[in-house]
């Protein structure tokens, strides 16, 4: 395929995901938005298991995927005993099911250290997006995260494309640069400063100043270790599920960052 034609499909998808995405969260309630979460996360947790066990593994990659719907259920309800309950019990089961295969193949502890990472950080962070629709004016909350962290990408790829020269840590991820880094830093301040005097007045300007610089900086965070992970199996994308953009990790990488940050700094800063 031409990087004509990519980046074409790129636009496409990624348009219409907005398009749906504002959609849901303008006409939809709590609960439809709840349904396209815990979708999003299964989505997620099934292209993490595939990256990190690949095949096999049926034991611990369903009780990933029972135990990621436990949590967004408890951020819903309110009702954080189930979500510590949930926690318990997933550390319980992955180690039963550990100690069930000892005779089976050769002793891993890895293999429960990767049904809880994948837990924590798929279910548990992307659940975020339904604590910062119960705040008062979530929604707004809701499109600033993605006002920062997808025109934050989206100015780091041409900027990086057009201007860059040194590779930030090519170890990890080759294709992104200083000069890159920078662009998304610059967009994603002014696109949050932007958005927050229109559409949220009643904060101070400096608050987005904030959320901005520092959210750009932790959603870059968020793609880097996304794509550590896949470096470290070998892999290009979480999956092909999304033309142009690769797997639902790979876009949500930044944002499952973002979210938790401007959830917590709007409750415990701007209270």
């Amino acid at each position: 395929m031409t990087r004509k034609n990519s980046n074409l499909q790129r636009w496409v998808t990624g348009l219409v995901l907005a398009g749906a995405l504002l959609a849901v969260l303008i006409c939809g309630s709590l609960e439809v938005l709840t349904v396209l979460i815990v979708l999003v996360i299964v989505g997620g947790v099934w292209e993490y298991n595939r990256i990190v066990f690949g095949p096999g593994f049926l034991k611990e990659k369903t009780v990933g995927i029972i135990f990621s719907l436990l949590i967004p259920g408890a951020f819903y309800l309110g009702d954080f005993q189930m979500l510590a309950a949930a926690v318990a019990f997933m550390l319980m089961a992955v180690f039963i099911i550990f100690l069930w295969r000892v005779n089976e193949r050769t002793l891993d502890i890895m293999t429960v250290a990767k049904v809880v990472l994948g837990v924590v950080y798929i279910s548990f962070l992307t659940s975020h997006f339904i604590l910062l629709r119960k705040l008062e004016e979530g929604i707004y909350w809701i499109i600033l995260v993605l006002v920062i962290a997808i025109i934050g990408d989206t100015v780091a790829l041409y900027v990086g494309k057009s201007l860059g020269k040194r590779k930030l840590i090519p170890v990890v991820s080759p294709g992104k640069t200083v000069e890159g880094t920078i662009g998304l830093i610059v967009g994603a301040t002014l696109s949050a400063c932007i958005y927050g005097f229109f559409f949220l007045p009643g904060i101070s300007v400096v608050h987005f100043v904030i959320i901005g610089f520092a959210g750009s900086i932790i959603g870059q965070l968020g793609d880097l270790c996304e794509s550590a992970i896949k470096r470290h199996y070998g892999r290009k994308d979480a999956s092909s599920l999304l033309p142009g953009h690769g797997g639902l990790l790979d876009r949500l990488d930044s944002l499952i960052f973002v979210a938790p940050f401007a959830y917590y700094y709007r409750v415990f800063v701007i209270g």
